[in-house]
């Protein structure tokens, strides 16, 4: 079920960001650029109505997703697998040996003085 909501997800995701950069700003005809009337092929508002319902669509899909995988999210991590170890173990009690720790170094004999003119 995570799995078919994640792809509805995504899938409505890019098609959200598609539909958005497919529609015009207020005001972006070519028409009004050289001071000619605003005539469209869908009409004054056709088609960005058609795409603004398509947008809030898309909007409403990618709410109801999101909401959904994280209610899914929280009722997955709820169950956790400290949960089911019951008590903890230190798992290096056993295999921690002594270690020698060597002896400082021996210092080394001062450098020789250079020999005088």
């Amino acid at each position: 079920m995570s799995t078919l909501l994640t792809i509805l997800h995504v899938t409505a995701c890019f098609l959200m960001v598609g539909i958005i950069l497919l529609q015009q700003g207020k005001g972006a005809d070519i028409g009004a650029a050289f001071g000619g009337g605003s005539h469209t092929l869908f009409g004054g508002r056709g088609a960005t109505s058609f795409l603004a319902k398509v947008t809030i669509g898309c909007a409403a899909v990618f709410m109801v997703t999101s909401i959904s995988l994280a209610v899914a999210a929280k009722n997955r991590a709820a169950a956790s697998v400290i949960d089911d170890l019951g008590e903890t173990k230190d798992f290096f009690s056993d295999q921690v040996a002594p270690v020698a720790i060597p002896d400082a170094p021996k210092q080394a004999p001062a450098p020789a003085e250079p020999a005088a003119p």
